[in-house]
C-alpha cells in the first residue's frame, strides 16, 4: 500500500512527537532566591528527618513494648510506615531541587511518583477512616471492643487499604504509559501532579482527567463524611460521660486528631477539589507542602508521641524508666 507524502510527514511527525520528551522540568521554588531556596532546603530537610525520626520510633515501639501492642497503636503504627513513604515520595526530589538545582526528571521517573503519590493518598484516607471506626468503638462501645476489634479484623482493614490504594490505581499507570509529549517540558510544581503533568501532553487526556475527577472526589469526600459520621458519634458519647475530667481528655484528644484531618482534607480539596484553572503556582506549591511535608511531621506528635504510655515506652526503650524526657501531663 502507497502512502501519501502527507501521510508520511504525519507518520514522521508522531514518531517524533512520541520521543521529543525524554525528561522533565519541575519549576516549583524557581522564583525564589538560591539563598532562599538553600534556606528552605535546610528547613525542609530538618522536617523531613524529623518526620522520618518519630515515625520509625513509633514503628519501632509497637513492635516492641507489649502495653502497645492494640488495635489503635496497630493502625497508627500502619498510618506512619505509610507516612515515611508518602513524604519521601516527593520530599526527597525537592530537597535536591532547592539545594542542588537540578530540576531534571525522567519520564518514567514522574509516572512512578505520580502514581505512588496518589496511591499512597489513597491509602492513607482508607487508614484514616479506619482509624475513626476505632475510636468510635473505643468511646461508644467500649465493653465490646475487644470482642468488635479482634487481630484478624484489623489485619484484614489494614491489608485492604493497602491493596485497594495500589490496584485500584493501577489505571494511572496503564493511561500515563499511553501518553505522549511533544511540547513544552517544564511542569510548573515541584513533583509530578496530576494536572501540570496532563496539560503538557500531545495526547487526548480526557480520560485521564474525568477518572481522576471522579476517583479523587470520590475518596477524598467519602472517606470525609464516613470520618465525620464517626467524630459526631463520638462527640455525641463524651457529651454523655459523667465524668469532667473524661470529658475533657477526650475532648482534648479529638480536637487534635480533627487539626491534622482539617490539613490533609483541607489541602486535597484546595488542590483537587476544585478547578485548577486561575490557581497561582504559588499556591499551589504552599497548599501542596502542608500536604506533602506538614502533614507527615505533624503525625507522629498529635498521634502518639503526646501520649504518656508512648512516653514511658520510649524511656524505657532508652534504658532510662526512672527519668522523664516529657514532663507529665
Amino acid at each position: 500500500m502507497l502512502l501519501s507524502q502527507q501521510d508520511v510527514l504525519k507518520l514522521g511527525m508522531g514518531a517524533g512527537n512520541e520521543t521529543a520528551v525524554a525528561e522533565f522540568i519541575l519549576e516549583g521554588f524557581s522564583g525564589l532566591d538560591q539563598r532562599l531556596q538553600l534556606f528552605l532546603s535546610l528547613i525542609l530537610l530538618l522536617m523531613y528527618l524529623t518526620t522520618l525520626t518519630g515515625n520509625t520510633m513509633i514503628i519501632f515501639l509497637v513492635c516492641v513494648d507489649h502495653r502497645l501492642q492494640t488495635p489503635m497503636y496497630f493502625f497508627i503504627s500502619n498510618l506512619a510506615f505509610l507516612e515515611i513513604w508518602f513524604t519521601s515520595s516527593t520530599t526527597i526530589k525537592l530537597l535536591v531541587i532547592l539545594s542542588s538545582g537540578r530540576r531534571t526528571i525522567s519520564l518514567k521517573s514522574c509516572f512512578a511518583q505520580s502514581y505512588f503519590y496518589v496511591a499512597l493518598g489513597f491509602t492513607e484516607f482508607a487508614l484514616l477512616v479506619v482509624m475513626s471506626f476505632d475510636r468510635y468503638v473505643a468511646i461508644c462501645q467500649p465493653l465490646h471492643y475487644a470482642a468488635i476489634m479482634k487481630q484478624q479484623l484489623c489485619t484484614h482493614l489494614v491489608v485492604a487499604a493497602w491493596v485497594l490504594g495500589f490496584t485500584l490505581l493501577s489505571y494511572r499507570l496503564v493511561l500515563l504509559s499511553k501518553l505522549t509529549f511533544c511540547g513544552p517540558n517544564k511542569i510548573q510544581h515541584f513533583f509530578c501532579d496530576s494536572s501540570p503533568l496532563f496539560k503538557l501532553s500531545c495526547s487526548d487526556t480526557t480520560l485521564l482527567w474525568k477518572a481522576d475527577s471522579i476517583f479523587i472526589s470520590f475518596v477524598v469526600l467519602g472517606s470525609l463524611c464516613l470520618i465525620m459520621v464517626s467524630y459526631m458519634c463520638i462527640f455525641h458519647c463524651i457529651l454523655h460521660m459523667p465524668s469532667a475530667s473524661g470529658r475533657r481528655k477526650a475532648f482534648a484528644t479529638c480536637s487534635s486528631h480533627l487539626t491534622a484531618l482539617a490539613i490533609v482534607y483541607g489541602s486535597c480539596i484546595v488542590l483537587y477539589a476544585r478547578p485548577s484553572e486561575g490557581v497561582s503556582l504559588e499556591t499551589n506549591t504552599i497548599v501542596a507542602l502542608l500536604n506533602t511535608v506538614l502533614y507527615p511531621f505533624l503525625n507522629p506528635f498529635i498521634y502518639s508521641l503526646r501520649n504518656k504510655t508512648v512516653k514511658l515506652a520510649l524511656e524505657e526503650a532508652l534504658g532510662r524508666p526512672k527519668v522523664w524526657l516529657f514532663p507529665r501531663s
